[in-house]
């Protein structure tokens, strides 16, 4: 056992405790179930991708509680969770946004598309808006090349779309949250 996990705390069992609370019961019974085999990064890597299923992200203490209930030091889980591109270390908002920058859809406009995108929300790729609303991100190819220039927003594709038409379909998804907040509130199902 290394010096960066808890054979050098006194009080293990007490962190052992708040670390297992953090960490859902798949990922807690899957890292129990290979603890005696070797801690492999294929191992860390799935023990990772259970935890952002869960929560949508990756957070210091959801990394922080896997390094020390897989007994690996910090360091390296960050590491694993920062080098991967699919990994994500801040929340994802309840929208993603993918504007399409493949060639059919770049030569149609995506570029300003994407501009009047980053205006509106007043973020930039890879980040997701205040409110937790909206999380922009870019791909090469939706395969909707017809539709160029195209947005996906969750599963639904845009397009062909201008730069002065994205206020009024943000407009639509923010409504639409309201939608959901107001119906949940009510106690409706939505």
């Amino acid at each position: 056992m290394s010096a960066c996990c808890h054979a050098t705390h006194d009080n293990w069992p007490e962190l052992e405790r708040g670390y297992r609370a953090m960490l859902p019961e798949d990922v807690l019974a899957f890292i129990d179930a290979n603890m005696q085999q070797e801690r492999s990064e294929s191992m860390l890597i799935a023990t990772l991708h259970m935890v952002q299923a869960h929560f949508g992200h990756l957070g210091p203490g959801h990394l922080e509680a896997v390094a020390q209930l897989m007994q690996v030091p910090l360091a390296k889980v960050t590491g694993v969770a920062t080098f991967y591109h699919y990994f994500r270390l801040q929340p994802r908002g309840k929208y993603l946004i993918n504007v399409c920058l493949g060639t059919a859809c770049y030569v149609k406009g995506a570029e300003k598309l994407a501009q009047k995108l980053t205006d509106e929300l007043g973020i930039r790729f890879g980040e997701t808006s205040k409110d937790g609303i909206f999380s922009l991100e870019s791909t090469r190819c939706v395969g909707t090349c017809g539709l160029a220039p195209v947005v996906m927003i969750g599963d639904e594709v845009h397009g062909p779309l201008t730069p002065s038409q994205v206020p009024r379909l943000l407009e639509s998804y923010l409504a639409r949250a309201a939608e959901e907040v107001a119906g949940a509130s009510s106690g409706e199902i939505r």
